[in-house]
């Protein structure tokens, strides 16, 4: 498996880390309309691992200091996985985690932990460096055997490979939340592992809630987030951000985040519960049994969770997204035991989604999101698996496309 070519985002304006601090942090716009500071005095996200799939983590940045867990990659996959060869992944652990020290970015989830693993990328230089890095498959199934109870995906791939589809079903078994990016290249076709079963796929908008023009979109978008004007990390020697990155990757790792902030108020939720929380609480004013092709269920939304101690998140060992995962009649057994405490009733009327408030309007209602148009653009800061070019052309012009369609018609 090689790589299709992806461009490492460049920005008109830089910081260098400790030089700038408020600038930095303010150039994260979403925090202050996701009502960041108020989630955080409920939870963190402490307690919740977070495998991040991607060129690796460099745990030495001041935002990441103790915030990575080494250790605990498997010896197998374990090559390089914190010598980030590009700085994406990195960028990716600090918006999950980061704390903000010293004029780093700050996580939305600053009490997770992160545990990284590098992969096979276009990015990364051929040679025996890049022989030793483990592929998707391989670092997928590392995963599933790991404690890790959310796995964020920000690469991707047009081509279907029956080797990392099995891997993520066998991380799904294990009772673990997949979340991958749906793509930049902005057109009908979504790429893989975003497309793959028991995956949530997301996609990106702006500040003012429109999916982004950059975005894929299809029949597997599940959730939209912030993914425009993000802070990254724009040179691989980590001396400087650029405050103006943009890419389904930022969403994905912002979504990954919110995930572990309701995963850490509910640890004995499952990963179905936290999927469907995710869901029936999205930002739309579209009903929830008709996802769209830009928007999916909405625009993530963890505070009206973490606003409702009481949230019922419904029944554990049901796949909220059961009726688009099967295949063929299909059903996953997932592999952990049942929780022993039930969810506590709740009222639901806040979790339909209906309505926003002012604190939605950059990061909350998803209404806006359906006037875009997605034309094409730079296939910026999602990264690609790499696959022969004569392979490309057969499965997307083939079988890869209809099968795309196959799982939800909305």
């Amino acid at each position: 498996m090689g790589a299709v070519v992806s461009a490492l985002v460049t920005a008109s304006v830089a910081f260098a880390p400790g030089a700038a601090a408020a600038d930095v942090q303010s150039k994260q716009w979403y925090l202050e309309p996701m009502q960041a500071e108020q989630m955080w005095k409920v939870s963190t996200g402490k307690g919740i691992k977070v495998a991040v799939i991607d060129s690796g983590v460099n745990s030495r940045t001041d935002s990441l200091k103790g915030q990575v867990l080494a250790d605990e990659v498997p010896e197998n996959v374990a090559y390089g996985a914190t010598d980030d060869y590009d700085g994406h992944g990195t960028t990716m652990a600090e918006l999950i985690a980061g704390t903000g020290a010293s004029g780093g970015i700050r996580g939305l989830a600053p009490g997770a932990k992160i545990i990284p693993y590098r992969i096979q990328l276009e990015e990364q230089p051929e040679g025996e460096g890049k022989r030793k890095t483990a592929t998707p498959a391989e670092a997928l199934r590392a995963v599933a055997e790991t404690d890790a109870q959310i796995v964020s995906m920000s690469f991707g791939v047009s081509a279907i490979y029956p080797e990392v589809e099995a891997a993520i079903k066998h991380v799904a078994s294990k009772g673990k939340l997949l979340i991958a990016a749906v793509g930049n290249h902005g057109g009908e076709f979504i790429a893989y592992p975003a497309a793959y079963p028991y995956v949530l796929g997301v996609s990106s908008i702006d500040e003012s809630s429109k999916v982004s023009d950059f975005a894929a979109y299809g029949n597997y978008v599940d959730l939209v987030a912030p993914g425009e004007n993000i802070p990254a990390y724009c040179r691989p020697d980590f001396s400087t951000y650029c405050s103006d990155s943009q890419g389904t990757s930022q969403a994905t790792a912002i979504t990954a985040a919110s995930a572990a902030l309701i995963w850490s108020a509910h640890p004995d939720w499952t990963a179905n519960q936290v999927t469907r929380a995710l869901i029936d609480t999205a930002g739309r004013k579209w009903a929830k049994d008709k996802p769209t092709q830009k928007a999916g269920y909405g625009t993530i939304r963890p505070r009206v969770v973490l606003a409702d101690p009481n949230y019922d998140a419904g029944d554990p060992y049901s796949d909220p997204l059961g009726k688009w995962n099967k295949k063929d009649g299909e059903k996953l057994v997932t592999e952990i035991a049942p929780s022993s405490a039930a969810p506590s009733p709740s009222a639901t009327g806040a979790s339909q989604g209906a309505g926003s408030t002012s604190a939605d309007k950059a990061a909350g209602a998803g209404s806006k999101a359906e006037t875009v148009s997605a034309e094409s653009s730079d296939d910026s800061n999602t990264m690609w698996i790499a696959l022969g070019a004569a392979a490309a052309v057969i499965v997307i012009g083939g079988a890869a496309f209809a099968v795309l369609r196959a799982r939800r018609a909305r």
